[in-house]
């Protein structure tokens, strides 16, 4: 018998139906030669501390560091995962092969091989390695399967992680509780989050300490056409206004004309930071809202394996793009164009050197029809930008007009679009494009060298602004780049490696810090707490806070996955740390202590508002329930897990890809129900 083992239970299903094992049984399915069964993500983990030492158990500055000999992996205590966990150990023991049919990534392979090493596998291993879940990409992994072996280097990449994760945060997390937190309250130190942490509290110094400066603009107007002084901003209004003088008594002279061509490529395709980028620019949506619609997408069929950090196509799927398109019928008036000839293979959408265990993310052609609301929004996008690679270039003109006043320079810009290329794509969203316009942009007058004339002459007294706050897009660009702003794409692309986190990680992080009260909301802004500042304030040692040096960890572990560095190496660098943070700490005299706030003046869920500091004597409010104007703010009453979605004849479950079966008919509960009428009509039915 084969054994295949899946992450969740609507993959098993999915191959299931592939492999012919159409019979139901408990915890798996079988039929034929096959038997497929799932996890439910993390069936295992690393063992507590009071599994290695019993008084580990205990809370204690004297038991630092923590240090086992030996990790050890142990099965999470809950009844739904044990009982699913004996069903895959016996499937495992009568098995003569198994498939690891986990997720094709660091993660998935973790999850996989924990669940096997801890069922005791003894029977051979082979790998099931897809990008997508359509039936096609299914079958042709299945003809092609992996040896386990030529994942172990991408296993021990995860298990350090799990390991280095573990050192810090449980000696880290122990060590500042104990030494600095107000008595009951717990101080979490992580690998990733205290450095993230650390960014958001750099950026309120550095506007909280910024000192604006006045400086003066220097434009005239001649034919209609703004010109720019060349000599930049004034810092002296005395120099400005004197500037400003003599110029008013010259006549404006157009000395030299410039006429270049330009082209602008068409944008990337997305990897997973740069769609939870796009997304919370767009909509406003955070990390983590993008990540689950973008893995429900995946999980529909209609979208790519969505974890990654490549914006390239392996060269192998350029056979596939012509079929990719011509099912995306959706959008035929869009693609017609492009199947009447072959197709551009550029360097800048294929390129093999670029993508490792997954290409971007992209359309697998098959009909989003079954998507609604947010999720056909982000199928678009997706979609758009996919069909956007294969057009041609934006071509425009740019002219450059330089002209003098007197012994002033000035310089007028614009740009013409000769052939609008990809942004044809983009013509009914004009107003975004165009919020940023410059002078650049705009449509200059014939001008001919040696021509003069009378002009406006202006001066704009500005000032400078300070650095603008995180929001949830431009943090996630920051870990992507450990703490560096940068425009550039290429350059963007080359810094991936030391970025901190990884793209699916990178969402928990940042709600973690929201759940322990470090950082908060405003509108769209992250800001630091009070308890965020001092907790970074309080921790001397760079190794912990210093996003650029967490970037270098992350650097090995990803050479860690290609074999270049040795996770034993690793390893011994963080016990290593542990150390030396701990005599660190230890050695401190000073007796400071952060307090974590622990009411909320808003909404509780999702760090919208600021923590209120608790008063001592007041008596606490009980915080107002959040108002429902989301059916999908709704939990699902029947498997608790899921939310409620509205189809065309009924509520039912987000998760009835996983089986539940939820459906709530609206005869019985209209369709003109509001989310927060049908909510209270659920409690009201729960309690009869």
């Amino acid at each position: 018998m084969i054994l295949c083992i899946t992450e969740k239970p609507s993959v098993a299903k999915d191959i299931a139906a592939i492999l012919g094992a159409n019979t139901r049984k408990e915890g798996y399915y079988e039929g034929g030669n096959y038997k497929v069964t799932w996890t439910f993500g993390h069936l295992c983990t690393l063992k507590e501390p009071g599994d290695y030492e019993e008084r580990w158990k205990r809370w204690s500055l004297g038991m630092l560091p923590m240090i086992p000999a030996r990790f050890g992996i142990k099965v999470i205590n809950d009844s739904g995962i044990e009982r699913q966990f004996r069903v895959i150990e016996n499937l495992i023991a009568e098995a003569d092969e198994v498939i690891n049919c986990g997720d094709a990534g660091q993660e998935g392979e973790l999850i996989q091989r924990w669940v096997m090493q801890k069922a005791s596998i003894k029977c051979p291993v082979k790998r099931l390695w897809i990008s997508s879940l359509t039936d096609d990409a299914i079958r042709e992994g299945f003809a092609h399967l992996k040896p386990e072996s030529e994942f172990n280097n991408l296993y021990h990449a995860g298990l350090s992680r799990a390991i280095g994760d573990w050192l810090l945060g449980m000696n880290g997390t122990r060590l500042y509780s104990l030494k600095y937190s107000s008595p009951g309250n717990v101080l979490s130190i992580g690998r990733v989050q205290t450095p993230t942490l650390a960014l958001i509290v750099q950026r309120h110094f550095e506007i909280q300490n910024f000192k604006p400066e006045d400086y003066w603009e220097l434009k005239t107007l001649y034919r209609g056409a703004t010109f720019n002084a060349t000599a930049g901003r004034f810092h002296s209004p005395d120099e400005a206004t004197a500037t400003l003088d003599e110029i008013c008594q010259s006549p404006l002279v157009i000395n030299d004309i410039q006429e270049k061509k330009g082209r602008e490529a068409p944008p990337r395709l997305f990897d997973l930071t740069s769609l939870q980028v796009e997304c919370n620019k767009k909509w406003g949506w955070t990390a983590d809202e993008t990540l689950r619609l973008i893995q429900s997408l995946y999980e529909k069929k209609v979208t790519t394996y969505p974890r990654v950090d490549t914006t390239y196509l392996s060269e192998d799927i350029y056979p596939k793009v012509p079929g990719i398109l011509r099912n995306m019928t959706p959008y035929a008036a869009l693609t017609e164009s492009l199947l009447t000839s072959k197709l551009p293979k550029s360097k800048k959408v294929f390129d093999n050197s670029k993508v490792t265990d997954h290409h971007a993310i992209i359309p697998t052609g098959q009909s989003p029809a079954v998507l609604i609301g947010n999720e056909r929004q982000l199928y678009h996008l997706i979609a758009l930008r996919f069909i956007a690679a294969f057009y041609p270039d934006c071509r425009f003109l740019s002219t450059t007009v330089s002209a003098t006043v007197g012994k002033h320079g000035f310089k007028a810009t614009g740009k013409v679009i000769e052939d609008a290329g990809w942004r044809k794509l983009y013509d009914d969203t004009p107003a975004e494009e165009s919020k940023d316009d410059t002078s650049d942009d705009r449509i200059l007058p014939e001008f001919k060298v040696g021509e003069s004339g009378p002009h406006e002459p202006a001066l704009q007294q500005k000032t400078t602004q300070p650095p603008k706050y995180y929001t949830e897009g431009t943090l996630l660009r920051a870990m992507e780049s450990a703490g560096k702003t940068v425009d550039d794409e290429t350059l963007r692309e080359a810094m991936k490696e030391n970025g901190i986190g990884r793209p699916s990680t990178r969402a928990a992080i940042i709600e973690t810090l929201f759940k322990r009260r470090y950082i908060y909301r405003n509108r769209k802004s992250i800001m630091a707490s009070q308890a965020g500042i001092e907790l970074i304030e309080t921790i001397n040692e760079e190794l912990l806070k210093s996003a650029k040096l967490t970037g270098l960890w992350e650097n090995k572990l990803r050479r860690i996955e290609r074999g270049e560095y040795s996770a034993t190496e690793f390893i011994d660098e963080l016990k290593t740390l542990i150390n030396q943070i701990v005599i660190s700490v230890l050695s401190d005299n000073t007796r400071s202590k952060i307090q974590i706030e622990v009411e909320s003046k808003g909404k509780n869920k999702g760090g919208d508002s600021e923590p209120a500091k608790s008063k001592g004597g007041d008596k606490p409010r009980k915080p107002r329930t959040p108002s429902v104007r989301k059916f999908e703010q709704i939990e699902c009453p029947l498997c608790g897990q899921g939310n409620l979605i509205k189809g065309n004849t009924a509520f039912g479950c987000s998760r009835y890809r996983e089986g539940c079966t939820l459906r709530l008919n609206f005869s019985e509960y209209p369709e003109t129900l509001t989310p927060a009428k049908l909510k209270k009509l659920l409690v009201t039915n729960k309690k009869k």
